[in-house]
């Protein structure tokens, strides 16, 4: 496959201030995916990306990601109907991460247990003992929705 990015430049100053998309992917062809609501920018999740997944999300305006567990292509929603329609694709500085603002269809839920944000405990202390605090409930049951391979 022929790449749809160009190579990042050797000129820091370019890669950083500069106007064209250069990806940097890691040794595995990834680049990691923070992933806001457009709304509230409440964190829903943190993914992956490969070139294709990206390429992808920029061309249809939904968003895409690359399953490490499952080592595939995935559309986000593809199967619970929570489709992720993107608004801002922003990269950092060193362009080796995206943050996707996204709009969640379907039950507004992103996570595949079933809750809006795949950040939904909280660490807490309590006499000495961390634990952790769950703070949501899930916005559909996962288990009538995912097989085992596609709960991602």
């Amino acid at each position: 496959m022929t790449s749809s990015f160009k190579s990042a430049p050797a000129d820091k100053s370019e890669l950083e201030e500069g106007s064209e998309l250069t990806p940097r992917f890691d040794a595995n062809g990834l680049v990691t995916a923070v992933v806001v609501d457009s709304g509230d920018n409440e964190v829903l999740m943190l993914a992956h990306m490969n070139e294709e997944a990206l390429r992808l999300t920029i061309e249809t305006g939904l968003a895409h990601y690359w399953s490490r567990s499952r080592n595939k292509l995935w559309k986000k929603g593809e199967t619970s109907g929570n489709m992720q329609t993107v608004d801002e694709i922003r990269v950092d500085c060193d362009q080796d991460a995206v943050l996707l603002k996204v709009r969640v269809s379907g039950a507004d839920a992103t996570c595949h247990t079933g809750r809006r944000s795949c950040f939904y405990r909280k660490v807490v202390e309590t006499d000495g003992q961390t634990r952790l605090e769950i703070g949501s409930e899930p916005l559909f049951d996962p288990g009538s929705v995912y097989t085992d391979d596609q709960a991602n």
